[in-house]
């Protein structure tokens, strides 16, 4: 049988049949089902991984930084992980597993290289879910002080619990809505910005680029002159290492996404927009609009009162009333939004991660709606961490939150990088001719080489403050590096008890799930009709139904 030929023209086909009647996958795909349409995906590539760092965190790495430090690092990390993102989605879109970048660890690398990242992301992304937590409760202080923190941590945690353990439609719908309003926000800011630098505020004052002058272009930090400035410069980067994200959050979808190949490369094209309009966009705004050592922001540094946001206290600076109470509602939707993303990604990490055997194999069992429960059940103990806000208050837990997810982050960036080097030797040694793949990535491998170098040394200099004469603290260090020594632990130890081996390159399967994805592309009642199309029938779909209800009235 001739082998299928990819490229922009593709044409998905179906057949006839009972299994396939309604639409569903067809594939053996663990108990996961392909409800994640175009525009859900899309939504999900844009918005999925906005939230605190980018309007809440971010304005620790301007007070460490400066403007010109917080902007510099924020472009140069973002062009790197433009590049990591470029080896995911050639992987991701060519084989569209569940957990993807991680099943993919297991199969082309070593199974104790997938069992460390399964493990490492998992953790990862449920210690973020606590962290998004202690945000809303610090945002929340805008308005008042005696808002019970008890009672926030437990309404999100039972709309998380309600949120994923529906179907995954439910949560792509939620998640479609909420990016929206994520949108809606960074428009608002990046129209605040420029309308009052140019003297529309109630002051009539054309501030422009002046913090860039006054007090300063670049921050000292820890150290003063030019050392300082350096690692003010450092202080921004790895600010920035723990913001921009992406490519992880596409390959994590690729299991539950409809025509997964169509769907996924135009989400892995929007992310290279997200980096450039949003992160660098809005590292440009935020040094703008507030200088670097306002006293508003760093009393709110230091504790866990005040307006959180530096757009929201920028506003307040202004004199600007009436939408720093929209800003900041709109921070509420988006940080919830996000905390929905972390506990829907641990949920499939977990399954991923049970389906290779590297997890008890009751947890790859799924509902009928295709929802891992069980997995679901044990990533759903991990929000009871925001209740140490009632002791240590909101900002102290989101800086610990914070340091100890960082390294984990740059550690999936490096298991992608290495994932790519190995899946692009064995292309090379059984001549697969990589420009025939749904996705071709340019630049590569040297491209890949790169980013994993960079990532490499960030993770290993991201704690170097811990070492400096005067700042060393075991809280930090341990914070810092936790992570680290969690993936050498998992890694050597699964490696010894199992005496697993790297694979060679002609050794590699490359076929996989190939035969089952297939089938499922040339078996499914699924279209692919365009993000704006699906827009609309959705809009017909939704009047229709307002109608037929009116009529029965």
């Amino acid at each position: 049988m001739e082998e299928p030929k990819y490229g922009k023209d593709t044409v998905v086909q179906h057949a006839g049949g009972n299994d396939i009647d309604t639409g569903e996958v067809v594939d053996d795909n663990h108990g996961l089902k392909r409800h994640l349409s175009n525009r859900k995906v899309q939504l999900i590539a844009i918005g999925g991984s906005i939230g605190t760092a980018m309007f809440v965190s971010i304005g620790s790495a301007l007070n460490e930084g400066g403007p010109a430090s917080l902007f510099l690092s924020y472009t140069l990390y973002a062009c790197v992980l433009a590049l990591v993102s470029n080896a995911m989605a050639e992987m991701a879109i060519y084989m569209p597993v569940s957990a993807s970048f991680i099943r993919h660890a297991s199969v082309w690398v070593d199974d104790a290289w997938g069992f460390m990242a399964g493990w490492n992301f998992f953790f990862y992304e449920s210690i973020l879910i606590p962290f998004e937590i202690s945000a809303l409760n610090l945002i929340l202080k805008f308005w008042r002080d005696d808002i019970p923190v008890g009672a926030v941590c437990a309404a999100c945690i039972v709309s998380y619990g309600l949120i994923n353990v529906a179907a995954v439609r439910y949560y792509g719908e939620a998640e479609f809505w909420l990016s929206w309003g994520k949108l809606l926000l960074m428009g608002i800011v990046f129209a605040f910005t420029f309308v009052t630098m140019v003297g529309g505020n109630p002051h009539h004052d054309s501030y422009g680029f002046r913090y860039w002058k006054t007090p300063g272009a670049f921050a000292e930090y820890l150290s003063t002159g030019s050392m300082g400035r350096w690692e003010g410069f450092l202080g921004s980067l790895w600010a920035a290492s723990f913001a921009i994200v992406g490519p992880e959050y596409m390959a994590m979808v690729a299991g539950e996404a409809k025509l997964p190949r169509i769907t996924l490369k135009r989400a892995f094209k929007s992310i290279y927009i997200r980096f450039g309009v949003f992160f660098i966009g809005g590292a440009l705004c935020v040094g703008i609009v507030i200088p670097y050592n306002d006293p508003t922001l760093e009393s709110v540094l230091g504790s866990s009162t005040g307006a959180a946001s530096p757009y929201v206290i920028a506003m307040q600076n202004l004199g600007v009333t009436g939408l720093p109470h929209l800003v900041n509602a709109l921070l509420f939707t988006s940080i919830f939004s996000a905390g929905n993303a972390y506990t829907y990604c641990a949920s499939r990490t977990l399954h991923g991660l049970a389906i290779d055997g590297h997890a008890p194999k009751f947890l790859a069992k799924c509902t009928r709606n295709g929802v891992p429960l069980y997995c679901l059940s044990i990533v759903m103990v991990f929000p009871f961490l925001s209740l140490l806000q009632l002791s240590s208050g909101a900002y102290v837990v989101l800086t610990w939150l914070t340091n100890i997810v960082t390294a984990g982050g740059i550690i999936d960036y490096i298991v992608i990088c290495v994932n790519y080097i190995f899946f692009y030797r064995a292309c090379m040694a059984q001549g697969v001719n990589r420009r025939e793949l749904p996705y071709y990535g340019y630049f590569q491998p040297w491209s890949t080489v790169f980013a994993l170098c960079f990532e490499v040394c960030v993770v290993v200099c991201y704690g170097y403050a811990a070492f400096l004469p005067g700042h060393w603290s075991i809280s930090d260090f341990f914070t810092h590096y936790a992570m680290v020594f969690l993936g050498i632990l998992t890694f050597f130890g699964w490696k010894i008890i199992k005496r697993t081996k790297f694979v060679k390159p002609h050794e590699a399967d490359l076929v996989w799930d190939r035969p089952a994805i297939e089938r499922y592309e040339l078996t499914t009642l699924d279209r692919d009709i365009g993000f704006w199309n699906e827009m609309l029938a959705m809009v017909r779909i939704r009047r229709k139904k307002f109608d037929n209800e009116e009529n029965r009235q």
